[in-house]
């Protein structure tokens, strides 16, 4: 099996696995939008944003480290698992009993309600104390036992979420017994939180045999050696969540409180169309940055780099074409409340945001496999001083639409960036004129089909297949190569 067939086999069963959670988010959107006032949802939309940022903090790059110290020539592996563990394991108890101490001071600073607090810290030690297991699996090349267990949890959570607002709501209305005791009907938004916690629980519980194949045990030199790696990683990752995850936080700050949840609700349901270009990735990149780590010494290293870069770059620009045309159809199979539609103008913005975010994380190979993780971090924290000026700056006077745009400036940002000191440290012949030409035609597209011509089929359906001939005739060698291997 070719290194490309073996590449591509793992991101599409990683893919899988990592698509099925956020393809759960979407699904789920009918379902919210129907039982949750648009407040709620709002609710519901920040503080999934704000756990964005918590999950960064409980790994603090421990993960990131782990694939790089298990690769390192003269490392101990053992010790290195081992290490990494009981890190995580300590750092996660640590947390956890903080958060639960200060959760009323948390609850009247950031502005939520108590529970939801609680629920929140409870969500993220658990979902730190799976990270070493599942990133052992990817490590061990052992995909389908992470595809199952991630699987699994989607199940869970979808099939809580079916109970708690489907047939809950029925039970405890035939009922004056135990159902009753159990449904909130004034507080369903609880419900979205206490699903994830029982299925991050169960999660927990499913992959205790890696704690028991790998040990615990601590070797002080290895730990502060990995801790330096991940420091710059950690610091990169808030500025990431900041990113990724404040444009909601701030709407609901920096407008007017009696619109803000509202306002909220609105985006986070359209954003989640956007989402499509996330899923495919994140799907990529959980894929390839194993495979990064282990074929940095490979002789044709750089090469194959580029390609990979190229591949994702021309999957990105059709994928971002294809769900800005079918966008019309999207918003009715996923947000059939007519009244959100008013934010669908962000929709090719986010999309086009989150490929630029794609590319990024494509060109952060150089600073990974040569240990300038700072320059991730530097050029991270440049995002997100980009996010929040932009935020501040926009949002009073074009409400989500700023935000949008800051999130384009931002990602876009850090491409180039990214693209401009791995050029100095660590040049990949990357085939910049392809890129670029496949990256304009379907923004072009896209322009046209959504705001010009307003998703008028006649015309975009056309314009796809037009993008579609030009990538064959121009790639056809390519694509037999890649079909024969």
């Amino acid at each position: 099996m070719s290194i490309f067939q073996k590449l591509f086999k793992q991101t599409f069963i990683y893919g899988l696995a990592t698509v099925l959670p956020r393809v759960l988010g979407i699904v789920l959107v009918p379902l919210y939008v129907d039982v949750l006032e648009r407040d709620d949802y709002g609710v519901y939309a920040s503080l999934m944003a704000l756990l964005i940022t918590g999950n960064i903090l409980f790994s603090y790059g421990m993960e990131t480290a782990f694939f790089r110290f298990i690769n390192k020539e003269g490392n101990d592996k053992k010790k290195v698992q081992s290490t990494a563990l009981t890190s995580i394991t300590v750092s996660s108890i640590f947390f956890l009993s903080l958060g639960l101490t200060f959760r009323e001071h948390l609850s009247n600073f950031l502005e939520f309600e108590t529970q939801y607090i609680t629920y929140g810290i409870l969500i993220l030690s658990l979902d730190a104390l799976v990270v070493l297991p599942f990133a052992w699996f990817r490590v061990n090349e052992r995909p389908i036992r992470y595809a199952i267990l991630k699987i699994l949890n989607v199940i869970i959570n979808f099939g809580l979420n079916i109970f708690f607002f489907l047939i809950l709501p029925l039970l405890a209305k035939n009922s004056n017994s135990f159902w009753n005791t159990i449904y909130f009907e004034q507080d369903l938004v609880s419900y979205v939180f206490i699903a994830n916690l029982i299925a991050s629980l169960l999660t927990f519980f499913m992959v205790l045999s890696v704690y028991a194949k790998i040990g615990f045990g601590f070797s002080s030199t290895i730990w502060k050696s990995m801790m330096k790696y991940a420091f710059p990683v950690l610091i990169a990752g808030i500025a990431f969540s900041i990113n990724e995850a404040f444009d909601k936080l701030l709407l609901k700050y920096l407008l007017p409180a009696d619109i803000a949840e509202a306002e909220v609700g609105v985006y986070a349901a359209c954003y989640k169309i956007g989402v499509f270009m996330t899923l495919f990735s994140t799907a990529f990149r959980l894929g390839i940055e194993p495979f990064f780590f282990n074929h940095a010494r490979a002789e044709n290293a750089k090469e194959t780099y580029a390609k990979i870069t190229f591949y994702f770059s021309v999957l990105g620009s059709l994928i971002l074409l294809t769900v800005v045309i079918f966008s019309d159809v999207l918003k009715r199979l996923i947000i059939p409340d007519s009244s959100y539609w008013e934010a669908m103008i962000v929709v090719p913005i986010i999309l086009v945001a989150n490929l630029c975010l794609g590319i990024y994380h494509n060109l952060s190979v150089w600073y990974k496999i040569t240990d300038k993780t700072k320059f991730g971090a530097y050029i991270s924290i440049v995002g997100a001083i980009i996010t929040l000026a932009l935020n501040f700056l926009l949002i009073p006077k074009y409400n989500y639409l700023g935000s949008a745009i800051a999130t384009l400036a931002a990602y876009g940002t850090m491409m180039l960036l990214s693209w401009y000191f791995g050029k100095k440290y660590y040049p990949i012949p990357y085939n910049l004129k392809k890129i670029g030409m496949y990256l304009t035609i379907s923004i072009v597209f896209s322009i046209l089909s959504f705001y010009v011509f307003e998703s008028n089929y006649m015309i975009s359906i056309p314009l796809l297949l037009l993008f579609l001939v030009i990538l064959y005739t121009f790639e056809k060698k390519e694509l037999k190569q890649i079909l024969k291997r």
